[in-house]
């Protein structure tokens, strides 16, 4: 026994002897909480007795609804969509190959595949399988879902694969040879948990995991990173960096440029701000000089990117800037040689990049629409920009690219056109494309046309959305109607191809909403900050304007509306139909959160408090109790009847908000029905059928209540 094992033993031998009291005082806090929330059990996420709530509750629903004369055509609909044969693979880029995983009624758990460009470009790519899940899942007896793969550069012959348990975020790191297609025997492998692992070069790793008692953030996530090196125990990796508790999370990692290694770490405090440290060539740790709201993107010709979230010195808020990598020891000095990449206006924001070897491929969101630009830069101060033409009036976008070559792929889509696919070479100097393929369309969009119209919130801000529909909608109020949104985290709302909704709704008269509500990102960092905290509210208010306004130009009715969101959006379906449940008829409220005074002690809740704010806060828990759905239920309103949705393997969203919930309004005798995916993680679902069955539950509702 080592030291460290004889001290660990000592503390565990100290503890055990205080184990009577502490088990008193959980158990006088356990009762104290239920006598608060009768429902606190809901919260043992695999306890026996809330396990046999959801079960129960998804048998009277999938009762329910299977029953329902239209379920069966919207599941055909759906089904046909889904495992189409034509569908057309998504790809990303890596050193000249095209890779993709690919699910079918065959491989439920999915295919790594990869193949050429050339071979894409062709009707029958011919794919080259890399890994089959369903043979591993077998062969192993586990119940395993893809979570991606990193590579180990330069070689590339080497992926650090991630994959999880039923499809939550904890996953299992383990080392696989590209060229014989097997698993590294005595290779980097680490244990189950929310770890980020990064290549640091071919025989070391960056790892942020759970390395025991006290390790974990009060978010769940790595406080603790440290570098591990090949053919040694996980046990025996030096520590580079350690967070507090308190922060969200620390990790390191390492970007390419020109062909060289960068190694940097970070301490995430929040999730919008961040502490940044390089580690230069002798292994000395420069921080790097920002505000701490400001975020670092990549390497690019020697300079490192940086997007303000806030005014700084002459710098708008949403501005890209460039620092020179071999100023940063400068410390505040190195600011002075601060240049301006992008610079926003009121509606033009910079939304990503790709990097190629000798150009900048810009996403830039243009009054929420985006187009892409082309970025070049000439030592030591230059950057010329030119516009890259690329459809119009919807999303183009550069969404992955080769950093040895000048190779990107880009894509085109709206909400009635299919995704087409294409591939540039930023050193074309006519900026041409060639189209690698064009998705399927899924309904007739022929009689379907897009409008644009802005409401007026409470505060008077001007909220847009988007409105999909039939060219000849009446006016009348009688539109069936669905409202999605989600405002937070600065995440944008933006048009994509509607597929198997706009066969399974729009095909066949019903309206879709999609709404730019403050807290997303369609206006840049201060349309979200807008509303973070203690101006929470202000979402749910934008949420009800715009539904007062759909009412109000007649689009739709009370008696014909509905409203769905997820996740946050999820939170904001609740706070919207607990505020004002006289707007609608039917909600639908995903993998959300809704006990926002508990939010913060759950999974990984106490990583947004800087997007909602602390609960034990007295004056922040005043703020939150304005909207906390679970805390705003009433046995004297009169809701919408309500379909909520989650997945008992999510370990991001606690399972207990939306158990809890549905308890409760059942409780009061609200109608409500709830689905509890026993997998499936954050996403609602881990495999095709799951989200078959997910997706028609939720149309064969909406048909129900508002035809």
């Amino acid at each position: 026994m080592n030291q460290l094992s004889r001290f660990k033993f000592l503390i565990a031998a100290v503890l055990v002897s205080g184990c009577t009291s502490s088990s008193l005082q959980k158990e006088q806090e356990l009762m104290s909480m239920q006598s608060q929330d009768p429902y606190i059990w809901l919260e043992e996420v695999e306890g026996q007795k809330a396990l046999d709530f959801a079960k129960s509750e998804n048998e009277v629903t999938l009762k329910h609804f299977k029953n329902d004369p239209a379920f069966k055509g919207i599941e055909s609909d759906y089904r046909k969509i889904f495992f189409a044969k034509d569908r057309t693979p998504a790809v990303s880029l890596t050193n000249g190959d095209l890779y993709n995983f690919w699910q079918d009624e065959k491989n439920s758990r999915g295919l790594w595949r990869k193949t050429s460009i050339e071979s894409y470009k062709t009707a029958n790519p011919k794919w080259e399988v890399i890994l089959d899940l369903d043979q591993l899942a077998k062969s192993e007896n586990e119940n395993w879902v893809w979570k991606g793969a990193s590579f180990r550069k330069p070689g590339y012959d080497r992926v650090l694969l991630h994959l999880s348990r039923g499809g939550k975020d904890a996953v299992v790191v383990r080392e696989f040879d590209l060229k014989t297609k097997s698993f590294i025997k005595d290779g980097f492998q680490i244990p189950e948990a929310k770890t980020n692992a990064f290549w640091k070069d071919e025989n070391t790793l960056f790892v942020g995991t759970d390395w025991g008692p006290g390790s974990l953030t009060d978010s769940g996530y790595a406080r603790i990173v440290k570098t591990w090196k090949r053919g040694t125990p996980l046990s025996s990796a030096e520590t580079l960096v350690e967070a507090s508790k308190t922060d969200m999370s620390a990790y390191a990692y390492t970007q390419y440029d020109e062909g060289k290694p960068h190694h940097f770490y970070q301490v995430r405090k929040g999730f919008f701000s961040t502490k940044n440290w390089y580690l230069d060539p002798s292994g000395k740790s420069i921080q790097i000089p920002k505000p701490e709201d400001a975020e670092t993107w990549g390497l690019f010709k020697g300079n490192l990117f940086i997007e303000l979230r806030s005014d700084f010195r002459n710098f708008k808020s949403g501005t890209l800037l460039a620092l020179p990598l071999d100023q940063i020891s400068k410390g505040d000095s190195a600011l002075d040689s601060l240049q301006v990449v992008f610079a926003p206006t009121d509606k033009r924001f910079i939304e990503t990049a790709c990097y190629t070897k000798n150009h900048l491929i810009t996403v830039v969101s243009d009054n929420i629409l985006t187009k892409m630009e082309k970025v070049t830069f000439t030592a030591p101060n230059t950057w010329k920009t030119e516009s890259l033409a690329l459809g119009e009036n919807g999303m183009a976008s550069c969404y992955d690219s080769d950093e040895e070559s000048d190779l990107y792929l880009a894509s085109y889509t709206d909400f009635l056109t299919p995704t087409s696919t294409f591939f540039g070479d930023a050193s074309d100097t006519e900026n041409r494309f060639t189209l690698l393929k064009e998705s399927p369309r899924r309904f007739d969009s022929s009689t379907l046309t897009t409008s644009r119209y802005e409401a007026t919130s409470a505060d008077g801000t001007k909220i847009p959305y988007f409105v999909v529909h039939k060219k000849n909608m009446k006016m009348d109020g009688k539109n069936p109607t669905l409202q999605y949104g989600y405002g937070g985290f600065q995440h944008s709302m933006t048009p994509s191809y509607m597929s198997a909704l706009g066969k399974v709704w729009s095909e066949k008269g019903g309206v879709y909403v999609l709404t730019n509500l403050r807290g997303g990102g369609e206006f840049g960092p201060n349309w979200h900050k807008a509303v973070l905290k203690e101006n929470r509210y202000k979402v749910y208010e934008d949420n009800i304007a715009v539904s007062e306004d759909l009412i109000k130009r007649g689009i739709t009715s009370p008696d014909h509306l509905a409203i769905s969101g997820g996740s946050n959006g999820g939170l904001l379906v609740g706070a919207t139909i607990t505020l004002r449940p006289d707007l609608y008829k039917a909600a639908i409220i995903a993998v959300p959160l809704l006990d926002m005074l508990r939010y913060h002690k759950l999974l990984a809740g106490a990583s947004w408090m800087d997007e909602y704010g602390n609960p034990d806060d007295p004056k922040m828990r005043e703020a939150i109790l304005k909207y906390s759905p679970y805390q705003k239920l009433s046995p004297n309103a009169k809701y919408p009847e309500t379909l909520v949705l989650t997945s008992t393997k999510d370990d991001r969203v606690h399972p207990g908000h939306a158990r809890k919930f549905v308890a409760r309004m059942k409780e009061q005798k609200h109608p409500v029905y709830y689905y509890e995916n026993i997998e499936g993680g954050h996403a609602g679902n881990a495999n095709i059928e799951q989200s078959i069955l997910w997706e028609s539950l939720k149309t064969t509702y909406l048909w129900e209540k508002l035809k």
